[in-house]
């Protein structure tokens, strides 16, 4: 072992320059002080900041399971996966929607958007009003952007009672009373039933089968023989 030939320490006092314990790299930018220590992540329900709170985080929450509801079906999509579409802490899923059948009930709203368009086709009184509500519904299944998440909830309540259970409450709730309570004739209920039951089939045989000639047909054509049998349902006593 080799020293100081005196027998002393470094002239500095401390260790050599070539970088001992006690050799520290220099911040360029000066001094900091104390390295403070990290934070550690908190678990549950993060942060309110721009990017996971207000309208624009619930926006993409909801567009996001409109997607991954139509490319996975209802089976396979979670609120984990929803959340990460959305750029999201899936906390903030279930504090603005609750349960994945809450989500998938409101994926199905964004849709038909019943709280806009319900008033406008029972506004104007009886009159017409199988023809504006075949247009209605005929108009949201021809939009490709609703079409998509719509056949997923039609193909899976086929084969999953919960996606069943939600689009019941939803068609009956949202749709179905509503259009129940402007009729002014007995079975009021029964009879908008027997109209989505006309409209479902025919989602039915030209979305989800594609059941020709159908299928192909011009949706005016559909919007003019379906109308008759829809004002019948909802007006003739």
């Amino acid at each position: 072992m080799t020293g100081d030939p005196t027998g002393g320490t470094d002239s500095t006092g401390g260790a050599d320059s070539t970088g001992g314990a006690d050799d520290v790299p220099t911040d360029p930018a000066g001094p900091t002080g104390p390295t403070e220590p990290a934070t550690p992540k908190r678990r549950g329900r993060p942060s309110r900041t721009a990017e996971t709170t207000g309208p624009d985080a619930r926006t993409r929450i909801l567009e996001a399971a409109r997607n991954e509801f139509a490319e996975r079906g209802y089976d396979k999509t979670s609120v984990r996966g929803i959340a990460k579409a959305a750029g999201v802490d899936s906390a903030l899923v279930h504090h603005y929607f609750g349960t994945k059948d809450e989500v998938f009930a409101a994926a199905i709203e964004l849709s038909f958007e019943p709280a806009l368009e319900i008033p406008a086709v029972l506004g104007e009184g009886t009159d017409g009003l199988g023809e504006r509500l075949a247009r209605y519904f005929v108009a949201v299944w021809e939009n490709p952007a609703s079409r998509a998440p719509l056949l997923a909830v039609m193909r899976s309540a086929l084969t999953h009672e919960a996606a069943a259970k939600v689009l019941r409450g939803f068609v009956l709730r949202r749709l179905l009373e509503r259009v129940a309570e402007a009729l002014d004739v007995p079975d009021a209920t029964f009879r908008a039933e027997l109209a989505a039951s006309q409209m479902l089939g025919i989602v039915m045989l030209r979305y989800v089968i594609r059941a020709e000639p159908l299928a192909s047909a011009d949706p005016e054509e559909i919007i003019a023989m379906v109308a008759p049998t829809l004002q019948r349902y909802l007006t003739e006593s």
